[in-house]
């Protein structure tokens, strides 16, 4: 196994605790969708993320990160994730809107990568991305007809910070680390140009746009390139004793 650079490590720690958060977030919902389809999809993804973020642990284990670490007992600040899994939504278009953008920009993220120690495992995972990809655009869409006012302003709300979680838009092929030491083939901005440009195509020919979402944040000087993000927001204590089972360990048979 090659030896990653520190950007590259946190790259893929950010991918790992993305994912954890996305299986969580979808297991908090997927018994209160609005149809049983919606519920069965909600649970499919969650097991599929869990075994995603296993393989992944297990190359971060093989570049020194500590099992317990990896898996939640650390502080709420140490964890990478993308900002909108930050905390619970209080709708379900809010849920769908989160999980959906965050869980397109870690596979394209993860696609990216492009060093033998993924080879079998990008693919293994896009498997498993495209269905739960293309559930939720299918959703998305429904909601563009149904609800575009309420998805519009979710979208103004959530792709802003997705944006920054894939880096910001001074990293162009020149000045991304990762490019620069062939760890992945495409800079941030090719991959935020990239999920823009979905999502246009995607919302065409409906009410809902793109075009009204600030697509420049963050600057350079802002942004924490280690948890992929601005500002100190991170996932509440409550969440970490759900990740790690501190919730249930009153009912553990002695």
């Amino acid at each position: 196994m090659s030896e990653w650079s520190t950007e590259a490590l946190e790259y893929v720690q950010s991918i790992t605790d993305t994912k954890l958060l996305l299986s969580h977030r979808y297991a908090e919902w997927m018994l209160a969708g609005p149809s049983l389809e919606d519920n069965i999809g909600g649970a499919s993804a969650a097991q599929d993320e869990a075994g995603h973020i296993r393989q992944l642990m297990r190359l971060l284990e093989q570049q020194g990160r500590d099992s317990d670490w990896l898996e939640g007992a650390r502080e709420p600040e140490e964890f990478q994730n993308a900002p909108p899994l930050d905390s619970s939504n209080e709708t379900w278009l809010e849920y769908i809107v989160a999980v959906a953008t965050t869980d397109r920009a870690a596979w394209y993220m993860l696609e990216s990568i492009t060093v033998d120690d993924f080879n079998g495992l990008v693919k293994k995972i896009g498997e498993d991305e495209y269905f739960h990809l293309d559930y939720h655009d299918a959703r998305l869409t429904t909601l563009a007809e149904s609800q575009p006012d309420e998805l519009q302003e979710a979208l103004e709300q959530t792709l802003p910070a997705v944006l920054s979680f894939i880096g910001p838009e001074s990293y162009t092929n020149k000045q991304d680390p990762l490019v620069q030491n062939g760890f992945v083939d495409r800079s941030a901005v090719e991959l935020r140009t990239a999920i823009l440009s979905h999502y246009e195509d995607l919302f065409n020919d409906t009410a809902v746009s793109i075009a009204a979402i600030d697509s420049t944040s963050p600057s350079q000087d802002d942004w924490d390139s280690t948890r992929r993000r601005v500002g100190s927001d991170a996932i509440a204590l409550s969440v970490i004793e759900s990740l790690t089972g501190e919730q249930n360990n009153e009912f553990a048979m002695q």
